[in-house]
């Protein structure tokens, strides 16, 4: 497993690009091995006095752009944004079959592990190209419900290649060592200059590696 790449740093955020297979926070297992834990050893070993804290999660398995922030207040600031729905995000997903629309939108209602209440999910979608046996697109969840992206396309028909929780891999010739999901692109409101940046990312060499 590669190790991550900060794409953009200063006082107050840290940027980083996650390569799959890497989880943000341990599981109740305690892994050592996290983003998180990787970040504030290299921030330790710059003898910098501060912790650094994830703003939001992204799978293990998918790969692409983490906000840290430097303190909890910079934290609190970001996560408000995140609630408020300030923050955009933008995926590169590569599905199975082919997708007819060239755009769209799904919406569906989806049920949270914490409570029985169902939840509204809403997506925008775009194709980027079709593939033999499978469809790129780009997707901007509007909502940010856990698994969104991966639930959603798998309602339609469509899952994300490599998907093993909402699909079975053995129902699909097409083979993908892990989910191919990629968050690309991610805009938010500077803690400190209040300033709305934007950061991305490029695509994996392995998903790469299928176009």
């Amino acid at each position: 497993m590669s190790q991550y790449h900060i794409i953009f740093e200063d006082k107050s955020i840290i940027v980083i690009d996650k390569p799959s297979g890497m989880l943000v926070i341990p599981t109740p297992k305690g892994e050592t091995n996290t983003l998180s834990h990787l970040i504030n050893d290299e921030l330790n070993s710059r003898g910098e006095e501060v912790n650094a804290y994830p703003c939001h999660r992204i799978d293990r398995e998918t790969s692409g752009l983490i906000i840290f922030a430097k303190g909890k207040k910079n934290q609190q600031e970001i996560m408000k944004q995140f609630e408020e729905r300030l923050v955009k995000k933008s995926y590169l997903a590569f599905i199975h079959g082919s997708l007819r629309q060239d755009h769209g939108v799904l919406k569906s209602y989806g049920k949270s592990k914490y409570d029985n209440y169902k939840r509204l999910m809403i997506t925008q979608y775009r194709v980027v190209t079709r593939r033999p046996g499978f469809t790129v697109v780009k997707a901007k969840p509007i909502t940010g419900r856990t698994n969104q992206l991966r639930i959603q396309f798998k309602e339609i028909s469509h899952p994300i290649l490599g998907e093993s929780v909402y699909a079975f891999r053995k129902d699909f010739s097409l083979k993908f060592r892990r989910l191919a999901l990629h968050s690309y692109k991610i805009s938010f409101v500077h803690p400190m200059t209040k300033e709305l940046v934007e950061y991305t990312s490029e695509i994996p060499e392995d998903m790469k590696g299928l176009l």
